[in-house]
């Protein structure tokens, strides 16, 4: 009662040990039945008149607010009492009201500050948002309408193109009535009321059927969202339309999103929908709760709790991470990861879910429903200070694998890092057609991105005959059938990774000049499991973003050993190394700093640290092209003032670079122009940099390298780890291995390497247009059993599609 710390039964006593807190609040929640809420509805009827509403369905997209979706807390019942460690002695309110006054009250207050208080989950769960928010459009005030004659009827519409009689809209400026949109399964309406618009320019239009004395459904083209209409009754009126006689009889916007919103996770949008699925429950086999759009969370997450790497570092040792963790375990990585993991591995909560029992006439069939877990607490932290993985938003799951995992590479300094089972080291090589010279570059990677090449489709006849048809389609005005999908060869997306690529103007070292090159890339190291991204979601021509259709033959058993890179061969010989440019110059003098050119004993002594002589008129160039100042600085400082081509190459390969628009730090110091060694350095950026796992002299020189600015600094650090384990890195900024030439070549990333053989044993599949809305859902092949995670739903896959998936997860077969 301190704390406002919750825990479980099982380790509310560890927590009392370790901190000797005494007082804890106890509360009991038990599901209601379905007599009990029927008689609180009743009771809710017969006072509606004198008391509280009555409980009604949502009326609003919106959480939190009135008439939107509310949070569960009607379904249960508490009981509350307070509990006293070590003997566990329970105090009830009858017990408290024979305490003293003094005692009685101030537990009291207490209790009653907790149950009032929110806790993290509720607090998630009811973060107000209002999905109805609509602003006054900007045509609405000076809205032109046509003096055409028109005269619309108060019912008995169709479109006036294609005769559809649902989803009609009435374009507000010449009284045309049209069908809305096609949605992406198909459904809906043929899209002519947009090509309307898109022909004439008329921007407001007025969804019929939807039109009462209290407004309608208002679409604004031009602004491309639903609007308000303060002038909607003067507009209706100009083509005959009464509001205070209408009466609603199609779906608003708003109540087809709320549907939608209420049947997420339902079998309806998954493929194995047409089967009746057995539910499984036990260990591993326990769902996950949809926190709003969390699938993609989810996904990942089951499917990563399955590898034994993450399940030895979270869950085989779960003891000790709890024993250690820090005094708000809330904000502690380890310890939330490990709470996660051994609540989807236990079993302990892969119970079926109380059956609410809301519709009587509801199908028997087994539902699949757990208890599960709702990982909010996990969910807040690891998406804490994200632009995206901090709201309620759908997320691509790709994306947030690879978060996670440098979430675990920045949290595993010391000790196992399971994040190790995934990387691995691609080989770039390009060569120079002009020389026939090489470059080999090395680079790490966790995910294997394959492109879908839509020209290798084997059914191209087949999706050339539906185009077709499709236009015919449209220029008729009449429905179109469904598209069929493209089918792709596996081993097509494969061979467009590694065929070689052409590069255009390529500035060649050895040419001194541009020419064309080719770039192959290859696996320097085959990684313990491979992830595979079907590359599915791309842009149209108009930059739109859309998602490609597309089956692909993706195999069970996977042998990339001929994708293995060979390195130099011998008689070939390397493009020549652009060298710097020389770090002084006679005339450009800059702050000193520390142990560059004095006593490496005395540091008191600061000599002058030369820049060097950049060419402006390069800087400048790539300045104007929206390159950061510093980053083109780097450019031509690396590329040797060797031209605009050269500079430009260097951009383009180190656009990803985490550091790559920090300040120019040159060899043989740790800071950057303008500071010096004598700037202090804050206590508390250091203490958080070490608290990573880092030393306080490396903590120092990425602060030194990044002007002292933390999340830069952060990244700096996680950018150069060869550099900072290579040498033992002093307060000063100093080397304190000896000279440069001293030095052993900092060790490479450490991979796990061995054969290119693999099998598949998980794979994500996602449904929707884009990776910002729709649905994901994992399967995951547990005891030569295909089993289909959908959140709360655990259940044997009958036929897992796995021609359809977007992330594939394969592991090495060990021969």
């Amino acid at each position: 009662m301190n704390s406002f710390l919750g825990f479980g039964s099982k380790y509310v006593e560890r927590h009392h040990a370790k901190t000797g807190q005494r007082a804890y609040l106890h509360i009991t929640r038990t599901r209601k039945t379905q007599e009990q809420k029927t008689a609180e509805n009743k009771e809710d009827d017969s006072n509606s008149g004198s008391g509280d509403p009555p409980k009604k369905k949502p009326t609003r997209l919106a959480i939190g607010i009135e008439g939107g979706f509310d949070v569960e807390q009607e379904q249960y019942q508490e009981e509350v009492k307070l509990v006293l460690f070590p003997d566990r002695q329970e105090v009830t309110s009858d017990d408290l009201a024979s305490m003293p006054d003094v005692v009685r009250e101030r537990v009291s207050l207490s209790m009653a500050g907790l149950q009032a208080a929110d806790s993290v989950s509720h607090t998630l769960q009811v973060q107000q948002w209002d999905g109805e928010v609509r602003q006054e459009s900007k045509h609405a005030a000076e809205l032109k309408q046509l003096d055409n004659g028109v005269k619309i009827p108060p019912c008995g519409w169709k479109c006036e193109v294609c005769d559809l009689q649902e989803n009609l809209w009435m374009n507000l400026t010449d009284g045309m009535v049209l069908c809305g949109r096609r949605y992406f399964d198909g459904s809906g309406g043929n899209n002519h009321a947009l090509l309307h618009y898109q022909q004439t320019g008329y921007p407001l239009a007025v969804k019929l059927g939807t039109i009462t004395p209290d407004g309608a459904d208002v679409y604004s083209y031009d602004e491309d969202d639903m609007v308000l209409d303060s002038k909607l009754p003067e507009h209706l009126s100009h083509f005959g339309i009464d509001m205070m006689t209408m009466e609603k009889t199609e779906r608003t916007m708003t109540e087809l999103e709320i549907a939608v919103n209420q049947r997420v996770g339902e079998w309806e949008v998954i493929q194995e929908s047409g089967t009746t699925l057995r539910p499984l429950w036990g260990p591993g086999l326990t769902g996950m709760k949809n926190l709003g759009n969390s699938c993609y969370l989810n996904s990942v997450m089951q499917v990563l709790f399955t590898i034994p790497d993450f399940q030895t570092k979270y869950v085989s040792n779960i003891d000790k991470i709890f024993n250690e963790a820090p005094s708000d375990p809330t904000q502690d990585f380890k310890t939330q990861v490990a709470k996660l993991g051994y609540g989807l591995l236990s079993g302990e909560y892969s119970k079926p879910a109380p059956d609410p029992g809301d519709d009587p006439n509801s199908s028997t069939e087994p539902r699949g429903d757990q208890v599960g877990i709702a990982p909010r607490m996990f969910k807040a932290l690891v998406g804490r200070g994200h632009p995206e993985f901090s709201t309620n938003r759908q997320q691509d799951a790709q994306e947030f694998l690879l978060h996670f995992i440098n979430m675990v590479e920045r949290n595993c300094r010391s000790g196992m890092n399971p994040s190790e089972a995934f990387r691995f080291l691609v080989e770039e090589k390009i060569v120079c057609q002009q020389s026939q010279k090489a470059k080999y570059t090395q680079r790490v990677d966790y995910i294997v991105q394959l492109p879908v090449p839509m020209d290798q489709a084997t059914n191209m006849e087949e999706l050339q005959e539906a185009e077709r048809h499709r236009e015919e389609a449209e220029s008729s005005g009449a429905p179109p059938s469904a598209a069929p999908r493209a089918k792709i060869p596996f081993a097509s997306c494969l061979a467009a990774l590694s065929e070689p690529e052409t590069l255009i103007d390529f500035w060649s070292s050895a040419v001194q000049a541009k020419t064309t090159a080719t770039k192959t890339t290859r696996f320097a190291s085959f990684p313990d499991h491979l992830v595979i991204q079907i590359k599915k979601f791309t842009f149209g021509l108009d930059w739109v973003p859309k998602k490609l259709d597309v089956s692909i033959d993706v195999p069970d058993t996977l042998d990339l050993s001929a994708l293995r890179a060979m390195g130099q061969q011998p008689g070939e010989e390397l493009l020549p190394e652009v060298a710097p440019l020389p770090l002084m110059t006679p005339d450009v003098e800059v702050k000193g700093i520390l142990g560059s050119h004095g006593k490496e004993d005395d540091d008191s002594l600061y000599s002058p640290l030369l820049s060097p002589v950049l060419d402006d008129s390069t800087v400048s160039q790539l300045c104007e092209m929206g390159f950061p100042l510093e980053a083109c600085r780097k450019a031509v400082y690396y590329t040797g003032n060797t031209g605009i081509d050269a500079a430009m190459n260097w951009v383009m390969g180190h656009m990803e670079d985490p550091d790559f628009s920090a300040p120019l730090v040159l060899p043989g110091s740790s800071s950057a122009p303008g500071t010096t060694p004598t700037e202090s350095l804050p206590e508390e950026h250091l203490v958080t940099i070490v608290s990573m796992g880092f030393s306080r002299d490396q903590a120092t020189r990425a602060l030194r390298a990044t002007n002292n600015v933390l999340e830069r600094a952060v990244d700096w650090i996680f950018s150069h780890l060869d550099d900072l384990e290579s040498m033992d890195v002093s307060e000063g900024g100093r080397s304190g291995g000896g000279s440069e030439a001293s030095r052993e070549p900092p060790p490479g990333p450490h991979v796990h390497d061995g054969t290119g053989k693999y099998e598949l044993f998980a794979f994500i599949s996602h449904m929707g247009t884009s990776t910002m809305c729709g649905h994901y859902v994992c399967h995951i092949k547990k005891d030569q059993q295909w089993v289909i995670f959908n959140d709360q739903k655990v259940c044997a896959s009958e036929k897992p599609p796995k021609d359809l998936g977007y992330l594939y997860f394969y592991r090495r077969v060990v021969e």
